[in-house]
């Protein structure tokens, strides 16, 4: 009776012990499974990261390009110009180029390769320019239809309290004028 209960007592861990392994290897399985699922969900992430990065810059190239075509042939210009026509034509043209040159620096915030602060920064440096500041003073109409929950818009206000930093300021040394934003 002894050797019956040991032989029983000694089936049951073994059985108990077999549960627990193919138990275990099921959970290691299943935690493989989940991390390979979250290792694909991840390099799915990435590939659409590069895909949005890749369409950007391709948005963008096209957008110099036309824009570059604009400045160089005023006929073609006329098609985009919403600028006050009481601004001579030549002013138009810089202020074309101006805009280029904002949308290139949004275009490179919007694509991570410069942070707000840094966006700041180039800015700061461009609206040393009298014609960049009277282009931004120009192109308020076109911020004003903005949606005002759009990152264009809340960069667009970013930089007229920029502006006003710079008005304001009581300085000659421009490049500390402000509190450049950080992310």
């Amino acid at each position: 009776m002894a050797t019956r209960k040991y032989s029983a007592g000694r089936l049951a861990t073994a059985a108990a012990l077999a549960l627990l392994t193919a138990a275990g290897a099921a959970m290691a399985a299943r935690q493989r499974r989940a991390e390979e699922a979250r290792l694909q969900e991840r390099r799915l992430e990435l590939e659409e990261l590069a895909i949005r990065r890749k369409a950007l810059a391709h948005q963008q190239r096209m957008q110099w390009e036309l824009l570059a075509r604009a400045i160089d042939d005023p006929s073609l210009a006329a098609v985009i110009d919403t600028w006050d026509k009481s601004i001579p034509a030549e002013r138009r043209r810089q202020f074309f180029y101006a805009n280029a040159w904002y949308v290139h620096l949004f275009h490179l915030y919007r694509a991570g390769l410069l942070d707000r602060e840094e966006l700041y920064r180039h800015l700061r440096e461009f609206f040393q320019s009298p014609v960049f500041r009277e282009y931004w003073e120009a192109s308020q109409h076109m911020r004003a239809s903005l949606n005002e929950a759009s990152e264009e818009a809340q960069l667009g206000r970013m930089v007229d309290g920029l502006v006003r930093d710079l008005d304001d300021a009581d300085t000659d040394e421009w490049w500390v004028v402000g509190d450049p934003p950080t992310d």
